[in-house]
């Protein structure tokens, strides 16, 4: 059911974005919607969608749904109660049938269930009588462009037929420079030092109402940041421990804790110097239209410092949409072109060549076209520059084991480009520059679910495939099962040596010695014993002649092998199988061997092999995590 091409929109169009995120990207989507409608002369408002009273949904005659798929095919936490609603069963067939709507969805094509939130939302909209204005928007994390390649040509037809044939006129080469679209906020200055320290007050240790959240999250202290690959290793990896003792924080085997980072004090001085900012000058903010929230972690009064350090996300690299604001902002004739060039269509390509490829940040863009700017109004600084997101990272400890403790483990990012200054993680950078053997260390966080759920019947033998630091939530969930008294586990682990990056291997290996844990290794880049692989299964190793490998050993190599223990484990003890690490090859490498198992082992065809591998994933039998 779509809506008629090409209609005369309604006078003073109002516009309803509801987004569901768990990153913020969803949020993102939805902010840049609600510029581009002001652009427009379109009333917008934005909400999460389980803030929104979804009953009110019959009044609305135009809704825009950007909403994230996580996990396995799962909603995001913002908008699973507005999921359980609209999936009732009695709701009548023409509940909607007054709301045009559109889907935009974010995901990642890794995934089995790519975009399925959006995809099943799109279907239950047309169920229940909403016109759909377009087909689904499926935007992609994997693509070299990320989600703005889908999104990009779907908001052209979006704004088509919203404005009908006769749309406002949006060339960016006939907008006055300097005379862009309004800010969404106003940074009203203030003449004074605060006298009460508001900054201070805004994160306070717990919430009283119930247990951390990203509104209000736990400072925690670091107790250990220790790296734990050899010194010779070409990555830095860190264990690193918080106390949260008194947090309220609990959580189980694959959950995720999420840490706001900040960013560096020489990045926030270089960027205050190129914006004219001063550092210590305080200022409120207000909305320039009635019924627009203030970001709700940004203390009032605010100083451009914190707002810079803690909240503008200025090592992000730059969507396209920001080129096409700055170009609006730019009074400088040259850069202004640049700038429009690279937000236009047909500067795309040079857009990617510039700053996609080469991982070119917000500041150092900035940097690049000094005149525009240094006369940036402080208003827009808040419509050019998202907010930094939290990151999310595995729990790798179980409370059972550590009690009062949460552990993760954390690969520090740091890689070369075509630049000359290397790229950083904005968060594994700044987590790893933190020494608590220096003086306290507290780093705000809060915990919620993941993406990987364990058995709860007792029993059932579980399988886990964890190479690199997708080992992590694997060493939560053995350390919880064996202490509940739970010895079916099976660990595929794969790095790259032993004696570089095999984490955790004295514990594996005492597990090993009590029965508790059935431990598979692959080193792809080890010395091996002569006719030997590389990697071992149970006990110790024997000494023999070292030898060069003749091809690498991945963890997919070792399935294979031992397909008689996977296919036993999993047709006739019904264990659950288990994949985390990184997404490019791994995942299709692993899927391709279990396949392979099932028919050798099994004696199942192709075809059934591949409905098996389904069936597995569905009923949440086989689960992955994975990370691009």
């Amino acid at each position: 059911m779509q809506g008629t091409p090409g209609r005369t929109p309604m006078p003073n169009t109002r516009l309803l974005v509801l987004f569901g995120s768990q990153t913020g990207t969803a949020e993102d989507v939805s902010e840049r919607l609600s510029r581009e409608a002001r652009r427009r002369e379109v009333g917008c408002r934005v909400q999460a969608l389980d803030s929104y009273p979804v009953v009110n949904l019959i009044n609305e005659p135009l809704v825009i749904f950007v909403c994230a798929t996580t996990g396995q095919g799962e909603p995001p936490d913002n908008m699973k109660s507005f999921w359980r609603f609209i999936f009732r069963r009695n709701l009548p067939s023409t509940s909607l049938c007054q709301m045009d709507f559109a889907v935009l969805g974010l995901g990642d094509s890794s995934y089995a269930k790519f975009n399925f939130v959006a995809k099943k939302l799109h279907r239950r909209l047309l169920q229940l009588g909403g016109s759909a204005l377009l087909p689904v928007c499926l935007g992609d994390d994997q693509h070299e462009l990320g989600p703005d390649a889908t999104i990009d040509p779907w908001l052209h037809d979006l704004w088509e037929k919203v404005l009908g044939p006769h749309p406002l006129p949006l060339d960016l080469g006939l907008s006055p420079p300097g005379i862009p679209w309004p800010s969404k906020f106003t940074l009203k200055f203030l003449q004074e030092v605060p006298s009460t320290c508001s900054e201070e007050l805004c994160v306070a240790g717990t919430d009283p109402q119930g247990p951390p959240s990203e509104l209000q999250p736990f400072l925690a202290p670091m107790v250990t940041n220790q790296r734990v690959t050899g010194p010779s290793h070409f990555q830095d990896v860190r264990l690193i421990e918080f106390d949260i003792t008194g947090s309220g924080v609990s959580f189980v085997a694959g959950d995720v804790v999420l840490i706001q980072p900040e960013n560096t004090a020489s990045h926030v001085q270089q960027f205050c110097q190129a914006l004219g900012l001063d550092p210590d000058q305080h200022f409120t903010l207000q909305p320039r239209e009635p019924g627009v929230p203030c970001p709700t972690r940004l203390p009032q009064p605010c100083s451009i410092q914190r707002l810079v350090s803690q909240y503008l996300d200025i090592t992000s690299v730059p969507r396209r949409s920001f080129f096409e604001l700055l170009a609006y902002l730019s009074c400088h004739e040259l850069e202004r072109e640049k700038l429009l060039e690279f937000s236009s269509a047909q500067g795309q390509e040079e857009l990617c060549e510039y700053c996609i490829r080469p991982r070119r940040t917000v500041l150092e863009v900035l940097c690049d076209f000094p005149h525009t700017a240094g006369a940036i109004p402080p208003d827009y600084l808040l419509d050019l520059i998202p907010l930094i997101r939290p990151r999310a990272f595995s729990i790798a400890s179980s409370l059972l084991a550590h009690p009062s403790r949460l552990q993760i483990l954390v690969a520090v990012v740091q890689y070369q480009t075509r630049l000359k200054e290397p790229r950083r993680g904005l968060c594994s950078n700044w987590l790893a520059s933190l020494d608590p053997g220096q003086g306290p260390v507290w780093v705000p966080l809060w915990v919620r679910s993941g993406g990987l759920t364990f058995p709860k019947t007792p029993d059932t033998p579980v399988i886990m495939v964890g190479p690199g630091t997708g080992v992590a939530p694997f060493r939560a969930a053995i350390q919880e099962r064996v202490a509940q008294g739970e010895t079916g586990n099976v660990l595929f682990f794969g790095c790259r040596q032993r004696d570089q990056d095999f984490y955790w291997e004295a514990e594996w290996k005492e597990l090993q010695t009590r029965g508790c844990l059935t431990l598979v290794t692959a080193f792809s880049r080890e010395q091996v014993g002569v006719g030997g692989r590389g990697g071992t299964l149970g006990g110790a190793d024997s000494p023999r002649p070292l030898a060069l490998q003749e091809q690498k050993v991945y963890v997919q190599h070792r399935l294979r092998e031992l397909g008689p223990l996977v296919w036993g484990l999993l047709d006739l003890r019904g264990a659950h199988f288990y994949l985390a690490g990184n997404a490019k090859y791994m995942p299709a490498d692993v899927s391709d061997a279990l396949t392979s198992i099932f028919q050798e082992e099994g004696g199942l065809s192709g075809p059934t092999a591949a409905a098996y591998l389904a069936r597995l994933q569905r009923t949440l039998r086989f689960q992955t995590e994975t990370w691009a």
